[in-house]
């Protein structure tokens, strides 16, 4: 009899640790066991030390900031360059101006050197290609009702929610090297797989209010710095840093997550 109850007892355990959510949408943990609190409210402590490949909007996407704010919290102005080995804080604390300087040649006859102009390293988060273009990205007011189209042809099985460290976005099943596409017009910010949880991912700044992020990508096609329209195809649909082949997709205002079906048309 008492083996009876305790094998009852343990079905019901595993039973609970196995229910899905209310509607049947798996609720999708973002943080993927690490320190990144893209996920959650802005990290206000602590810093962040540059590394290969960051740019300026990857590290503001994955600590939840807007990226004007972060520029500005740390002194860093257009063409917003950072560089390995930099310090971006997040307390509000003072950081050192980062000036990109020209190399200068001491003339012992008076003679003004010409200067040379120091390129950027790799990983520089440079808006555009070239700085001194204003990119032609699309204006956003409101809502930006309209404008935007879906991602992916897939169907939705994942869905925003704004509790906690849950989904911030949408989720869109669909098959192995399925074309993955731009919501609308804009300039690719980030294209990589240096956060956590989001496998090869592609960040699109679309005003100075709203960018969009594509996560799990088996192959990108687009590159930092290139202007995309809406509907162009930008990677190939993928499994990278999750379970299934799905397109994971966010719209983030001002650097907050929101949930994309109060913008995306209807289907």
């Amino acid at each position: 009899m008492l083996v009876c109850l305790s094998l009852l007892l343990s079905s019901l355990l595993l039973s609970a640790c196995n229910t899905t959510p209310v509607g049947g949408v798996k609720v999708v943990d973002r943080n993927g066991g690490g320190a990144v609190s893209d996920s959650r409210k802005p990290a206000s402590v602590g810093q962040h030390v540059v590394q290969r490949g960051d740019t300026l909007y990857s590290i503001a996407f994955r600590f939840g900031w807007d990226w004007k704010t972060l520029a500005q919290r740390n002194n860093i102005a257009a063409p917003y360059v950072i560089k390995t080995g930099q310090i971006i804080r997040f307390d509000g604390r003072p950081s050192q101006p980062v000036v990109v300087t020209a190399r200068q040649n001491t003339a012992a006859n008076g003679v003004k050197p010409q200067s040379t102009a120091v390129k950027p390293v790799n990983n520089a988060a440079t808006v555009t290609a070239k700085p001194a273009a204003k990119p032609p990205v699309t204006s956003v007011q409101g809502n930006f009702s309209g404008r935007w189209t879906w991602p992916a042809k897939g169907q939705l099985i994942g869905r925003f929610s704004s509790n906690g460290s849950l989904n911030k976005g949408i989720d869109i099943a669909g098959e192995l090297g399925e074309p993955v596409m731009a919501a609308s017009d804009g300039s690719v910010v980030y294209a990589g797989s240096g956060l956590r949880g989001y496998g090869e991912l592609v960040i699109i700044k679309h005003s100075d209010t709203y960018v969009s992020a594509y996560g799990h990508n088996r192959r990108l096609l687009v590159r930092e710095g290139q202007q995309v329209k809406v509907g162009q195809v930008i990677a190939e649909m993928g499994s990278t840093g999750t379970d299934r082949v799905k397109l994971h997709f966010e719209i983030r205002r001002q650097g907050k997550p929101v949930d994309p079906l109060q913008y995306l048309p209807k289907r």
